[in-house]
Parts: structure tokens; sequence; C-alpha cells
């Protein structure tokens, strides 16, 4: 944590003057109860009393938290100055920001996105109080800018451990195999892949009510939806949503199974013609991927796939990004769709990592879905995930 604290600092400020900042404010209080999105990557643990993270253009950098939150950001070595307080919040906060006298300030509040959007109103109410006895109440803007790209631009070191997330991941998917067969409930299934999580002692990625998510046959809730005691069966789809969290970030990927019929030795026509039509659409939004792209236009690749093969379009984004949360960033491999405001006009950056997840319904058999995750390169996209090249056959 203290490799990447201090290495997320440093770009801060790179950023702060890329995007013509003067100044980044960070306010929080009891952040145990109501956090902001960005503190992992500012502090070792959850603060207390009203505290201000300050990082101006020019370098410095200022924490000011309760006195017994104090040693653990001294610690780290990665602030110039780390002011613990008793009474108040007040005046260390008033010196430390005479000092900066900023043009701009920029704030954690985002209309569209929502890892960008950690302040409550009530602190931006405080926060506005506070920057009034200075004069500087009108300075604020949205700190998007900033948060975005310190969540998106993933370091060699933040990919590397999603890269660890995904092993395991692909390993949990790889034992659960055998145990599949007709007769098993998605409860059983997903009992057995939460033991071997256990056993290898990590945490999930999302709720553990729904991860993993078992999916067997037409007629299920399809996605965010804990296992039932739904059987599997016999000429049914099973795909299966999973996700762990490694050192603080995650994987996320999506396995889609057949379970063969009496008589069968393969998959029928119409499964096989939809697996192959989803890992085309993978396969050519992925070569599409390159920096300087919208996301937009990444979604509409594998969207016309899809159509152009006479299936319904998915109800989704093509792709999120992940990062220390399933979800995570703000540009998005999505359509121009009210619910997803400017997230899917972002461009795409280096180091971006995304999920690439279509999907689509064979009738009466159910879902068909892959989710794989790439990093955006300079050149491209590469996959971090072993693609799923063909449909798991079980019986």
């Amino acid at each position: 944590m203290s490799q990447l604290i201090a290495e997320k600092l440093g770009q801060a400020v790179a950023l702060l003057n890329e995007f013509d900042l003067d100044c980044w404010i960070t306010f929080v209080r009891e952040t145990s109860l109501n956090g902001d999105p960005i503190l992992p990557f500012l502090v070792p643990g959850d603060l207390t009393w009203h505290s201000a993270i300050i990082i101006a253009r020019n370098g410095k950098r200022t924490a000011i938290v309760g006195k017994y939150d104090r040693q653990a950001i001294l610690d780290l070595g990665a602030y110039d100055s780390v002011v613990g307080y008793v009474e108040g919040i007040r005046a260390p906060f008033l010196e430390a920001m005479s000092g900066v006298r900023p043009r701009t300030i920029a704030v954690n509040y985002s209309r569209d996105s929502e890892v960008c959007d950690g302040i409550t109103h009530g602190m931006y109410l405080t926060l506005v109080d506070l920057l009034s006895a200075l004069s500087l109440q009108n300075r604020i803007v949205s700190a998007e800018p900033v948060i975005s790209a310190l969540r998106q631009r993933k370091s060699a070191w933040e990919v590397q451990v999603m890269q660890e997330a995904i092993r395991h991941t692909l390993d949990v998917f790889d034992l659960v195999t055998p145990f599949i067969t007709a007769g098993r409930t998605e409860e059983e299934i997903a009992a057995f892949m939460r033991a071997e999580v256990g056993n290898r002692g990590l945490a999930y990625a999302w709720d553990p009510a729904s991860c993993p998510s078992v999916f067997a046959g037409p007629d299920t809730a399809e996605a965010h939806y804990g296992p039932t005691g739904r059987r599997v069966e016999p000429g049914h789809v099973l795909n299966m949503d999973f996700g762990l969290r490694v050192n603080g970030y995650c994987s996320d990927l999506q396995r889609t199974f057949y379970i063969l019929s009496e008589g069968e030795t393969q998959p029928p026509r119409d499964v096989v013609h939809g697996f192959d039509t989803i890992r085309r659409s993978v396969e050519e939004s992925r070569k599409a991927m390159r920096p300087g792209v919208p996301g937009v236009a990444i979604d509409r690749v594998a969207r016309d796939i899809i159509t152009g093969a006479g299936y319904a379009e998915f109800p989704h984004a093509l792709g999120h990004q992940v990062g220390r949360f399933a979800h995570d960033g703000t540009a998005l491999l999505g359509p121009a769709w009210e619910k997803y405001a400017r997230k899917p006009f972002q461009l795409l950056e280096e180091g971006m990592v995304f999920t690439i997840e279509p999907r689509l319904t064979v009738p009466g058999k159910g879902v068909v879905t892959i989710e794989e995750m790439v990093v955006v390169e300079p050149d491209g996209a590469r996959y971090l995930s072993a693609p799923q090249e063909s449909i798991i056959v079980r019986r």
C-alpha cells in the first residue's frame, strides 16, 4: 500500500499540471461509514474526524487529519506535511490553503462518474464554508479529470496484481468444471467454488451473495443475482460470473457451459452459432481498441456483429473498467444511452483495463456470454485473461 500511495501521489501532481489545475482536495469524515472511492490511493486506512488531503500542482502534499490518524499517514513518508488536530480542522486547513492560494480547486464531485463523486453534500457545504473564509469558494471545479486518470492509467504493478487475481479466478473455473453435471443446483456449484476461495484465503470481487453468479438454463435473472436451487438440466446452457480480489485489485470473468442431452456428443447448432458469434464479437472488439478511440465505437463493433447474426442487441454496455472495484473507472465501452451519460465518449488511454462481455439468448436453452479482461497498450489491447475459445461441454 505504501508503494501504491507514493506512486499515485506522484501521478496526481503530474495530472494537476496536465489538466491545468492548481489544487486537489479530498475532504472526508468517518470513512468507514461513508468513504470516498479514491481514498485507498491516498491513505492506508479509514479516517475518523474531518480530514483534508491537499495536493498542489507545485508538488506539495498535505494531510490534515485527526490526532489519532496522524501516525499511520506519517509512516507512509509520502506527504510533505501531516497535521494532526484536536479541536477542529478549520485553523490548520485555512493555514494550509493560505499557502496555496489556488486559481482552481478540484473537489471530488461528478454528475457522470460514481468513482469521482466521493464528497457528500454535507461535506461539500462544509468545505465551501471553510473556503469562504479565504474568498476561495468560487474556485471549486470537479476533480473528475484527475480522479479518472489516476484510477484508469494502471501502473505495471497494478496490472501485475490484477493478473494474479485473474489467475486464481481461472483456476477456480477449471476446478469447478468437472463438478458441473446434470442434477447439480446453482447453489451447489457456487458452494464448491466458495470452498476453494476459502482454501486460498482470497476475497471476492463483489458481494459474495452473488459472487459467483450461476445461471442454469433459460428464464433466469441473467445477471446481478445469487445462485438458486434451480437444477442443471440436459440441453441447457449454464453461465457463471465470478471475480476475486487480490491485494485490493479485482478480476471479473464469465464462462459459458453446455450440458449435453442424451445422445448428444456436442452442443447443437444453435448453441454453437451463438457461442461463435459471442467469441467473434469479443475478438473484433479487442482488435478495435487503442488509445484515442471512444468507447462508444468499440461497443458498436460488438453490437453490430451480434445484431447482424440475427440476435437482439444486449441491454448493457459491452465492457466496464476493472481496478480496485469490479466496476471501476469512468470511461466505458458502451452505447450512447441516457444512463451512461458521457462515459462512452471518453477516449481510451494506455493502461486502462476493461472487460469485454457481450451476451445473447439462445431460445429455450439459456444465455451465452463470455467476459474477458484486456489492457489498453500503445498499439492496441492485450488479453489479461486466457480467452474462452470454445463452449465447455458437460453431461
